[in-house]
């Protein structure tokens, strides 16, 4: 037992720092190198966010869902309560900076009779989100790659489903070899990638408000003109379902608290990791929406593009071949370090619940190669699964749209959860550095009200009369993850999970003194 001998409290603060101290508090030894500064930490959200990722692939949705009043202001309005869950993430995370995130949280904020049970969803909901939302960023850019190479051979090549697999499956190898490069190169790549995803949709977006040609729209028509080519007549509805492009874009930035392990000073660089990115990103994505809204010439040609997505006939109606395929590749590869960042993020949850026992195979997606950092395992095990998740586009094309939804309803699940376990137990919460003071419930309430908003939102049919390729499939896909998981918990999980469990050997207390006299 640790004693107030000041020379041993010297010895033990000189030979490990403050952040590793912080982890084994929370019951968690060291393993990964602390590689990411308060610049990449908050790089990481901003890359799996990607505004240009997520808008480009569902611009067209856009188009027919209330058109350019509801995405341009649509999208502050998403953005304004979306800081409500971000702020309340961020709160949580600076209190409990591990890798395990958000499923952590709920156990840590919960009763012991609960602890497994809520963990067990929590990070089933967050690692399926993680997952298909890999996809789903890896998948668009594959579509927008095979787009731009028929615009680049002059339409004389139109790509078959088996070619963006194969595209596909080329990405998502070329995230899994950078991320087993050592973290130290991971580090580097997040660096570059952080100025890529804020300067390249602000190039392109200038190069539009400026050098756009004759033809284009007006200002009233950006920022007032209402387009429904859904088939309801509903028009609240309509502008309802305008939403979830921001909704959609607006996720991943628990990716700063996935990597807190790896970020230095992670109580304080993790949380406003998380802020940074969403402000950020609100405002390119603005300027984002009215380039491109303003570079439209004729709007139901852009709808119906043969290049199959508007961002690229937008860009060719104002500029020539060679420019529109110059700007198109600074936009891919924007989308394709945020595929980047996005397969990291998975390979950390991956990591840490399986840390905690709680996936098939776990002894072997916990380990950390000794020599490059990194869990490995973990790594190629995310490839593997985001690309089997692509795999039924080849019989239906309605895999993309699934996946989409599947993702913001999963992810938003597993957000909510912690917030809620901290309203319902506000006692068992210590806060961190960074908090919300007496703002905390209010924050947490409204962030509660939103999240439910989104989760019913992204579950309804978009488009009528619903068909099956119409029908939204979300809720599908919601209830066969609640079936599984709940299935593998009360068969068998809830006889030997526990939740967030200590790998530590020795006693746990003496580090807790540690802290205190830190």
């Amino acid at each position: 037992m640790l004693t107030n001998d000041s020379t041993l409290l010297k010895m033990i603060l000189n030979t490990l720092d403050f952040d590793v101290l912080r982890l084994q508090s929370l019951g968690y030894k060291q393993e990964l190198t602390r590689a990411f500064t308060r610049l990449t930490n908050y790089g990481m959200s901003l890359s799996v966010i990607s505004v240009t990722s997520g808008l480009s692939s569902l611009f067209s949705y856009g188009m027919i869902t209330g058109g350019p009043v509801v995405m341009i202001w649509g999208w502050l309005i998403v953005c304004f309560f979306t800081l409500f869950i971000v702020f309340g993430m961020a709160e949580i995370c600076s209190a409990y900076p591990t890798s395990g995130g958000l499923y952590y949280w709920t156990g840590i904020l919960v009763p012991q009779r609960h602890k497994a049970l809520v963990s067990w969803f929590t990070g089933w909901f967050n690692l399926i989100g993680q997952f298909t939302i890999t996809t789903a960023i890896d998948f668009s850019l594959a579509m927008l790659i095979a787009s731009v190479i028929s615009l680049s051979l002059n339409f004389q090549w139109s790509p078959e489903r088996y070619h963006i697999i194969l595209i596909y499956l080329i990405i998502i190898i070329s995230h899994g070899i950078c991320n087993s490069l050592g973290i130290r190169f991971l580090s580097w790549l997040i660096y570059i990638s952080t100025w890529w995803q804020l300067l390249a949709p602000i190039i392109v977006s200038l190069a539009l408000l400026i050098g756009a040609r004759s033809g284009h729209q007006s200002i009233k028509f950006v920022f007032t003109e209402f387009k429904n080519e859904t088939g309801w007549t509903n028009k609240i509805y309509v502008i309802l379902m305008g939403l979830l492009p921001a909704h959609y874009v607006l996720t991943g930035y628990n990716a700063s608290a996935h990597i807190t392990e790896e970020t230095k000073q992670a109580d304080k660089a993790s949380p406003w990791g998380m802020i940074n990115a969403i402000l950020v990103s609100i405002i390119i994505g603005w300027i984002f929406l009215i380039a491109f809204f303003f570079g439209i010439h004729d709007y139901e040609t852009t709808i119906r593009t043969s290049t199959g997505f508007p961002i690229i006939q937008i860009l060719l109606d104002n500029f020539n071949n060679e420019l529109t395929l110059f700007f198109m590749c600074l936009l891919l590869i924007a989308c394709w370090f945020s595929g980047l960042a996005s397969v990291t993020t998975n390979s950390r949850m991956i990591y840490a619940f399986s840390r905690d026992n709680a996936m098939p195979g776990s002894c072997w997606w916990h380990i950390i190669h000794p020599r490059l950092s990194c869990p490995l395992n973990a790594v190629w095990l995310s490839c593997f699964i985001a690309f089997l998740l692509a795999l039924p586009y080849l019989g239906n094309t309605t895999t993309f749209v699934v996946i989409t939804s599947l993702s913001t309803v999963c992810l938003y699940i597993s957000y909510i959860l912690p917030i809620v376990c901290k309203l319902l137990y506000p006692n068992a919460f210590l806060r961190g550095p960074f908090h919300l003071g007496i703002f905390s419930k209010f924050i947490n309430i409204i962030a509660l009200l939103w999240v439910c908003l989104i989760i019913v939102l992204s579950v309804l049919p978009p488009i009528y009369p619903i068909t099956a390729v119409t029908m939204n499939y979300a809720s599908v896909g919601v209830g066969i993850v609640i079936i599984c998981a709940g299935f593998a918990y009360f068969l068998s999980a809830k006889y030997w999970f526990q939740g967030p469990t200590t790998n530590l050997t020795f006693n746990k207390e003496n580090f807790d003194l540690v802290i205190k006299h830190f």
